[in-house]
């Protein structure tokens, strides 16, 4: 009996902490985020106060190395993902990627959050809410400390990578900010 009563206070828990990420996401406040790679960016920004996982989500983390350059990335790969073989190469050379480390996504999270400054809550598909967050929004979100706007902060980064791969040492400040006059009337 007491294991049931248990079980209902932690799915009710559960509820009321997905319908407060899912009243974030209704009323707009730009203070959530979902699917694994906002959430890694969001996490980066220490912006996460709550992380919300689903408890059997099925991603995993792996450490990749280019075995010319010696360049490492961490890339986040569902177990359908891990069959493209393209993941697992460098886009521009086509060198094949070395896999340093794989690791559960759910796992590596337990042991990392805390670096991230956030609770950590994993949550089940038992409730309709939970059924939703799995289904919906990738198992994985997070409510924020402050609003984030993702498609901002993608464009930003493309335009770092672009802006990295120009070598060339222009003078012409207006291209610097991506504005021309026009833009201000003149």
């Amino acid at each position: 009996l007491s294991a049931d009563a248990l079980g209902a206070v932690k799915l009710m828990k559960e509820k009321k902490l997905l319908q407060k990420f899912m009243d974030e996401i209704s009323q707009d406040t730009g203070r959530f985020c979902f699917m694994v790679d906002d959430t890694m960016k969001a996490l980066e920004l220490g912006a996460i106060e709550n992380l919300i996982i689903w408890e059997n989500l099925s991603v995993n983390r792996f450490e990749l190395r280019n075995t010319s350059t010696q360049e490492t990335s961490i890339i986040h790969l569902t177990t359908e993902q891990e069959a493209n073989d393209n993941f697992f190469h460098d886009t521009e050379t086509g060198v094949e990627l070395e896999v340093v480390e794989k690791e559960e996504f759910v796992e590596w999270m337990a042991n990392n959050y805390k670096q991230f400054g956030c609770k950590l809550e994993f949550v089940t598909d038992r409730s309709s809410e939970g059924t939703q967050f799995v289904k919906g929004f990738g198992g994985i979100g997070g409510i924020l400390r402050w609003k984030v706007d993702f498609v901002e902060l993608n464009n930003f980064e493309d335009q770092g990578k672009h802006d990295n791969d120009d070598d060339s040492d222009s003078d012409d400040s207006a291209d610097e900010y991506d504005f021309d006059d026009d833009d201000f009337g003149f």
